[in-house]
Formats: structure tokens, sequence, C-alpha cells
């Protein structure tokens, strides 16, 4: 049985408003700690081998409880399973801090420390992609969502800089404590969120977590579009690794390893970032979300191959900038594609499905990706990349035909 919400039409506006700035708050801690974390072990290392073990550190929990948390998002109170995960990573940042400052520093202990995040944002994360359709009615799903990139690209302009002077003057320490800090916000503001009522007949009330998740399986494997597009996800997210966490090495080697680099390189993706969110935000709608997903993978492509030929940092700095244009729209119509197509009571698993592609995808490409970029020029992994994201972006369209 499908389920039924109930919320006063008036209450969804100060519901989301409520979700969206205590997310706002999660993200920018978390963010200013990532960055902090890799460009912390990027400037003492410089090795491609150490960040491909922050990067498994940061994904490899996540496929482990993502399954189990795709159900749990399912079966019981979403909300709970954003806070209480919130509350786990500020606990185990801030004891990473106090070991810092007590003088046990390592590497490992970072690598270690991240696994640890990664394990709370794989709880956390399914029921953060369900509870959006649960609060906001359909026809506004793409604007709240270009809504909410807008303000996380905000948010992570601010981070990266944020992360850049706290590491440069006062060490990595209270680069840290500011994701503690926004974590008691966040669930101060998750604590005042009131969910609409949610009622369903769970298809498996009575039977345990690995019948659920064979039935999530089963659910994706019955729809053949969700099943091309898990395919399509798992190839793009093994070629955008390069740009995704090979950069930062990129730039310390080829431009200069200053920390001021590090962090235009992030805030000029941002800043392309939160200017596609706008624009998704203002239109409200994409008609053919198929066909904006290939025209942001092909995008992609292009960019990230020009990436690796920049001349300058400068030319680096706006390819990068264009590159982050189509990162909202492409986000939006990924995400609101299969919450407009996939049944409630499925919705976490789902969600979690794609959440553990990424989680595996991602780690398999830095496994091949961040060795190689200690033997050849990232800038060749970079065009490589590209070229690979340019021949996969007509996939997409075949997903659609196979909807049709």
């Amino acid at each position: 049985m499908d389920p039924t919400f109930q919320q006063k039409p008036q209450s969804w506006q100060k519901n989301i408003s409520i979700f969206l700035i205590s997310q706002q708050f999660s993200i920018f801690g978390s963010s200013v700690a990532s960055f902090a974390i890799i460009w912390y072990i990027t400037l003492e290392t410089s090795s491609g081998v150490a960040i491909t073990g922050v990067t498994i550190a940061a994904f490899l929990p996540q496929i482990l409880t993502s399954l189990f948390a795709g159900v749990w998002a399912d079966r019981y109170n979403r909300k709970l399973l954003i806070i209480f995960p919130d509350l786990f990573i500020a606990a185990t940042t801030l004891l990473l801090v106090v070991l810092f400052w007590m003088g046990i520093k390592s590497i490992a202990l970072l690598i270690l420390i991240s696994a640890l995040r990664s394990f709370g944002s794989g709880v956390q994360m399914p029921s953060v992609s369900a509870i959006v359709p649960q609060l906001v009615p359909a026809d506004q799903l793409i604007r709240i969502n270009g809504i909410n990139s807008t303000l996380n690209s905000i948010l992570l302009l601010a981070s990266p800089a944020v992360a850049g002077i706290l590491l440069g003057s006062l060490g990595i320490e209270f680069a840290l404590l500011t994701d503690v800090v926004t974590a008691l916000f966040a669930v101060g503001f998750m604590s005042f969120l009131r969910l609409p009522e949610r009622r369903m007949k769970f298809e498996s009330e009575n039977t345990g977590a690995f019948r659920d998740i064979l039935a999530g399986l089963k659910y994706t494997k019955d729809h053949p579009f969700l099943l091309r597009l898990m395919v399509i996800y798992a190839i793009i997210f093994v070629m955008i690794t390069p740009a995704a966490f090979l950069t930062p090495l990129y730039v310390e080697r080829t431009f200069g390893p200053e920390v001021w680099r590090l962090t235009l390189n992030e805030i000029t993706w941002t800043l392309g970032m939160m200017a596609g969110g706008i624009y998704v935000a203002v239109r409200g709608t994409f008609n053919n979300k198929f066909f904006v997903m290939f025209i942001c993978t092909a995008s992609f492509g292009i960019t990230f191959g020009l990436l690796g030929i920049a001349p300058n940092f400068g030319t680096y700095l706006g390819v990068l900038v264009v590159a982050g244009l189509f990162m909202p729209a492409y986000n939006a119509a990924d995400t609101v594609l299969i919450q407009e197509n996939v049944s409630e009571n499925m919705m976490g698993r789902v969600f979690s499905l794609v959440q553990i592609i990424a989680s595996v995808s991602m780690p398999l490409g830095m496994l091949l990706f961040g060795p190689m970029a200690d033997v050849i020029k990232i800038q060749y992994i970079l065009i490589g990349s590209g070229f690979g994201l340019l021949l996969a972006s007509p996939l997409i369209l075949r997903c659609k035909l196979v909807k049709d």
C-alpha cells in the first residue's frame, strides 16, 4: 500500500526550511573538515597512494552500512537517522582533535577517523535523500533541489576558504573543531523538524533486514531503467574520480604547493556550482531530465579534459568554473528522476544503492588512478577520464528509451 502523508499545505515551507538550514550547517562543517584532512595529507606527503588511502577510508565504510541504512530509512524515523549520525561524526572528530593536541599525530590516524566519519555518513545519507519527497510536494522537487544546491554552493564557497585559513594559521585541529560546532547547530535545528505522518504497510514487517534488502534489490532489477541508471552511475563515478580527488595533487605538483592555490581550486568549482544552482532554482523544472543528464555528463568530459591541458593556473581555474556550472543541473535531474519514479516505501533502499555504487566505484577509481598518479602526469589522467565521460554520455539517452 502506498504511503499517505498528512501535512497542512502551509506547513511544508516551514518544514523544508528547517531541514535545509540544518543540512547547511552539517555540510559546511563536514566540508571544512574534509578539505583540511585532504590538504594536510597532500602537503605532508605529496603522495597519490596516501590520497588513495584516505579516499578509500572515506567511502568503504559506506558500502558496509548503506544497504542497512536504506532499510532503516524506509522503516524508521528519518529525522533520528539524520540526527544521531551527526552526533557520532562530531564525537569522533572531537576525539581526533584531542589526540592531535596531545601530540598523537599520524596519517594513519587521520585515515581511521575518516573511516569512522564515513560510517556515520553511510547511515545518514539515504534518509537525507529520502526525506525530501516526504516534506515537499512533487511539483516543487526540482525547485527545492535547485535551492538546496545553491545553498550548498554558497557554503562550499566559504568552506575551502575557512579550511585554508584555519589550516594555514591555526592548524588542522581548529579546522576539525568547526565540524564539531556546526554539527551541534545542525542537530539543534533538526530537533524542531516536524515530519508529516507517514502511514504505510511495510512489505516485510515481520521479516529481517536481509529480506528487506533483497526486496530493494529485486525492485531495482525489475525496473529496467533503474537498473541501467545504476550501471551508468558506476561508469560516471569512476570517470569523475580524478577530477574529484586528484586535482589538489595536480595543482600542488603543476602550479605550486601554496595553500591559497588549493583553496582557489575549490572556490572556483563552487562558484560555478552556485551559478548553476541559481539557474536550476529559477527554472524550477526540467521536462527531459535524461537529456539534461546527457548534456551535463558530456560537458564534464570536455571540461575535465581541458583541465589537463590548461597552460597556466588562471586558465585552469576558468575551466573549473565552467565545469561546476553543470553539476547542480545534473544532481537535480538525477535526484528528482529517482524521487518521481520510485515508490515511497522503496525510496531509502534505492538511494542507498546509489550511495553504495558511489562508495564502491570511486574507491575503485582511486585504486586505479591514485597509484597511476605517482607514475604518469595527472594531466594525462584528466584528459583520459574526460574522454571516457564523453564516450559514456550517450548511454544516458539509451536509458530513457528503456523507461519509455
